[in-house]
């Protein structure tokens, strides 16, 4: 089957952004990083900002591809700790990329993108309710993994192997089971 020009052109402008930057993606570099004139792009996304926040949906939906797989089973059937197990093992694997990082920062000042990062968090990785250890525990996993995630988007630097190795298990180590049982379900951390 013949992948979708849609999908080609969001491949094509997160090769833009990931050499360039969020600033250098227009509407002609992405159509022509695609092979397509920029009517061609323009018949699937008319602006700038709808090629945008569909970027955000397909690199949000390749973290969903991973974090699921990663997982093992459907999320709905999937404790939070479950959940926030798989991203915090996902994220101790590394795959940093430079437009996810652009897409994370522009969220920052455009709310529509922010929200489609922001719904798949909270699928994946809810903030606690309590102040119970466990779901600290399970929110501290998860900034630890989104730090080492920053850290290798913006650093260069390769941790040795052992230490690489030891940062896992300690980050894994927030969300192993025994200081509370967060439940079953998905929403908030306290399910």
């Amino acid at each position: 089957m013949r992948p979708s020009s849609r999908n080609l052109i969001l491949d094509a402008a997160i090769r833009v952004t990931e050499r360039e930057g969020i600033t250098g993606l227009t509407l002609e570099s992405a159509a022509e990083e695609a092979g397509v004139t920029k009517g061609g792009l323009m018949y699937h996304f008319r602006t700038r900002d709808e090629l945008l926040l569909a970027i955000q949906r397909h690199l949000t939906a390749a973290w969903e591809e991973t974090l699921s797989a990663e997982l093992g089973k459907p999320r709905d059937e999937a404790t939070v700790r479950e959940t926030i197990e798989a991203y915090a093992r996902v994220g101790a694997q590394g795959g940093a990329s430079k437009a996810d990082l652009a897409f994370m920062i522009e969220s920052a000042t455009q709310p529509e993108l922010a929200t489609v990062w922001e719904e798949m968090m909270a699928r994946w990785s809810p903030l606690p309710r309590s102040t119970d250890p466990g779901e600290i525990d399970l929110f501290l996993a998860r900034l630890a993994a989104d730090g080492w995630w920053l850290f290798r988007a913006t650093s260069g630097v390769d941790l040795p192997a052992p230490i690489e190795k030891a940062l896992q298990e300690r980050l894994l180590a927030l969300t192993a089971p025994g200081t509370s049982d967060t439940g079953t379900g998905t929403g908030t951390a306290g399910d």
